[in-house]
């Protein structure tokens, strides 16, 4: 197979987002636009792809690290330029080069592939990624011959009457024998409104010289969406969830409401799981078998067994695991390990912590920096008190041991093994395996005290 090779065009600011942040570094579910470009491409088995960055360059380059090499755009002066920054790197080699835009999030790697497809089976010098719309207005109009190869491109002001009900479009990602876009792009002249030179030219001067242009149309015209502005942003958000959601119930998942449901890109989600209404699900997040998550769950970054629940609950880099039962209104932080049957009830608040096997945290405590062991009871209101104003300590409660409610550890403490915390105690040193720990002020009751102060009311 020749060599393929992919450039992304990446340096345009954006101007139409009106925002301070690089164009396409805005996310489509959770994800910087070009990192989704660049995951696609990925897929290709690619000998090279190069990013052409402008204004913002470091952020994409750190955003995008070894994925890309990169090509700095000083001046802004249209794609054909933009393109032309990356002879020093492949312009004199062999192969076929796919130009693609950083601003357009919803290009699969199997559409990408079909048209490197198209290319050589047709032994065309540029091929053109094309589709149909209902109302092509403003958009650039593939003209084909009788052989279905591109006779031309026409710029919509440009177009004649016919050529106007033609709603076949130039999508802006083609393909190209890798030596002759170069040589072409010798060739691109400035002489426009704009003063910039543009890609498309090159397609008139290929033609201009008897090469073949094709075209492949792909049938799902979401897919090539620029993204210039926020309504074109959200749009892609809804095309990315509605896709990704389609794919996980077509593999087993019960998706209750798919339109109030957004799943990120990474998520790997196992069948017979439910995810019930208005819950984001984003990052590296593991999902297994038999769980319900929701409603209204927030997961970013997490492991979670198999029959677990998570109900109106936060959690992040986490792991949670099997027949767990968690909130509602939890919050798991990162670096939780939680295992199997456990229960964090409402308003507890995990951090930093292990907590073994059939351990309880049923409400309104804050568990941070601590190691819980099995069957463990942790009662309302227990706080572990890991904080000195400088560093945080570790709380230890060992297996079988029993917190009271309203109990503060005081960080670093050891609560043994089967010991018990009285309700109300505050512990600053370790208890003992076994051992019943008081630790409150003796209770005093004033008689009639309470009638003395009404009557000064």
């Amino acid at each position: 197979m020749e060599n393929r090779y992919a450039i992304v065009l990446a340096a345009g600011q954006g101007t139409r987002m009106k925002s301070k942040k690089y164009k396409v570094l805005h996310p489509v579910l959770g994800r910087p636009m070009v990192q989704h470009v660049i995951d696609q491409l990925q897929a290709l088995q690619l000998k090279k792809v190069m990013t052409i960055v402008g204004h913002g360059a470091e952020q994409v380059k750190q955003q995008l690290g070894e994925s890309s090499e990169f090509v700095l755009q000083e001046e802004q002066l249209g794609t054909g330029h933009a393109v032309k920054q990356a002879a020093p790197m492949i312009g004199n080699e062999q192969g076929v080069t796919l130009v693609v835009c950083g601003d357009t999030p919803l290009l699969t790697a199997d559409t990408l592939a079909a048209l490197f497809d198209q290319h050589v089976q047709s032994q065309a010098k540029a091929t053109v990624l094309t589709t149909t719309i209902t109302d092509p207005t403003g958009y650039g109009r593939v003209i084909r011959d009788d052989d279905g190869n591109v006779a031309k491109i026409v710029e919509h002001k440009d177009a004649t009457s016919d050529q106007l009900l033609v709603n076949e479009i130039n999508t802006g990602t083609y393909c190209f024998d890798n030596e002759l876009l170069f040589d072409a792009l010798n060739k691109v002249s400035n002489d426009n409104a704009q003063g910039e030179y543009y890609l498309p030219d090159v397609i008139e001067i290929l033609k201009q010289a008897n090469e073949t242009i094709a075209a492949y149309q792909t049938t799902d015209p979401d897919e090539t969406i620029g993204v210039n502005d926020r309504v074109a942003l959200a749009k892609a958000e809804k095309v990315m969830k509605n896709r990704i959601n389609l794919e996980h119930m077509r593999n087993g998942v019960s998706i209750i409401d798919p339109d109030n449901t957004y799943i990120g890109p990474s998520v790997r989600i196992e069948q017979d799981v439910v995810v019930e209404p208005g819950c984001i699900i984003n990052g590296e997040t593991i999902i297994r078998t038999g769980s319900i998550i929701g409603p209204h769950t927030e997961i970013n970054n997490c492991v979670i067994g198999e029959n677990t629940i998570i109900k109106q609950s936060v959690a992040a880099d986490s792991d949670i695991g099997n027949n767990v039962n968690i909130g509602p209104y939890a919050h798991i932080r990162p670096e939780a390990t939680i295992g199997d049957e456990v229960k964090i009830g409402n308003f507890v608040e995990v951090k930093k912590a292990n907590i073994e096997n059939k351990s309880k945290v049923s409400h309104l405590s804050y568990i941070g920096d601590a190691e819980i062991g099995k069957n463990v009871n942790v009662g309302c209101g227990t706080i572990t008190v890991n904080y000195d104003g400088e560093k945080k300590y570790l709380t230890k409660i060992e297996d079988d041991a029993f917190i009271g409610c309203n109990a503060n550890l005081i960080a670093p403490v050891t609560i043994g093994k089967g010991a018990l915390v009285a309700a109300g105690s505050t512990i600053n040193k370790d208890v003992e395996a076994d051992a019943l720990s008081i630790a409150r002020s003796k209770q005093v009751n004033k008689q009639s005290y309470a009638k003395r102060i009404n009557k000064h009311k």
